[in-house]
C-alpha cells in the first residue's frame, strides 16, 4: 500500500475466481493462459468496493480445471492479487492541472482526473484568459495553468459502471489548498497578522 499525506490511495487484494480456459490454450502454460485472462478482465476495470484496478499479479493456488458437459472450455478456481487506486471523500490529494475549460480545471489523480470547478478553484473571483490558458484571481493575482502541482481536497465522488463515467469533484477553496506558493504565502500572511498584533 503507497500513502499519501497520512491517506491510502493504492491498495492491494486477494481475490478468489474461476476462469474458463478456451481449448486453444491447451497445452500451453495454465499460469500465463490464465493471468493474460485475468488481466483482460480486470485491469483497467471499476469495482465500487474495491476502487479502480490497476494490475493483476500473483496467480496462484489453479485448481486442475474440470468440463462441463457440452462446453469446450476447461474451468479453474484460481487465487491472485489486484492493484487497485481508491479515494475517498475529504481526502487530501495532489496532483498536476491536466487541462484547462471554462468551466473549471481537471487534476491528473493517478488513473484518473478530478474536476475542480470554477467556483472551487479560490475564494476569490477568478477568470479564465483562453489565450494565455491561465485562470487568473481578481483581487490576488493568483494564477493557475497545465502543468501546476496543486493540493485539493475530495469533495463528492460519483462511481458508475466504467472509469470514463467516474466523476471526482475537488474544491482547493479551503485555506491551506491550492498552488504550494498559495500555501507559502498565506502561512507567511498569518505569521505577519500574528506579529502585528503583539
Amino acid at each position: 500500500m503507497l500513502s499519501f499525506l497520512g491517506e491510502l490511495l493504492y491498495y492491494t487484494y486477494t481475490v478468489k475466481d474461476s476462469v474458463s480456459v478456451p481449448p486453444k490454450y491447451i497445452g500451453q502454460d495454465i499460469g500465463k493462459a490464465t493471468a493474460e485472462m485475468l488481466r483482460a478482465k480486470y485491469e483497467r476495470t471499476l469495482d465500487k468496493d474495491m476502487g479502480i484496478v490497476l494490475a493483476v499479479y500473483n496467480v496462484r493456488d489453479i485448481s486442475d480445471g474440470s468440463i462441463l458437459p457440452a462446453d469446450p472450455n476447461v474451468h479453474h478456481d484460481l487465487t491472485f492479487d489486484v492493484l487497485t487506486f481508491k479515494l475517498e471523500v475529504e481526502e487530501v490529494v495532489v496532483g498536476e492541472v491536466s487541462e484547462l475549460a471554462d468551466f473549471g480545471l481537471f487534476v491528473r489523480l493517478g488513473p484518473i482526473d478530478g474536476l475542480v470547478h470554477l467556483s472551487q478553484i479560490t475564494s476569490d473571483f477568478i477568470t479564465y484568459d483562453r489565450k494565455a490558458g491561465v485562470f487568473v484571481s481578481k483581487n490576488t493575482k493568483r494564477s493557475i495553468k497545465k502543468g501546476d502541482m496543486v493540493y485539493a481536497k475530495v469533495s463528492t465522488i460519483s462511481i458508475k459502471n466504467t472509469i470514463q463515467d467516474a466523476r471526482i469533484a475537488l474544491t482547493m477553496r479551503p485555506d491551506g489548498f491550492g498552488k504550494p506558493e498559495w500555501i507559502k504565502e498565506d502561512k507567511l500572511k498569518q505569521v505577519r497578522a500574528k506579529a502585528k498584533r503583539k
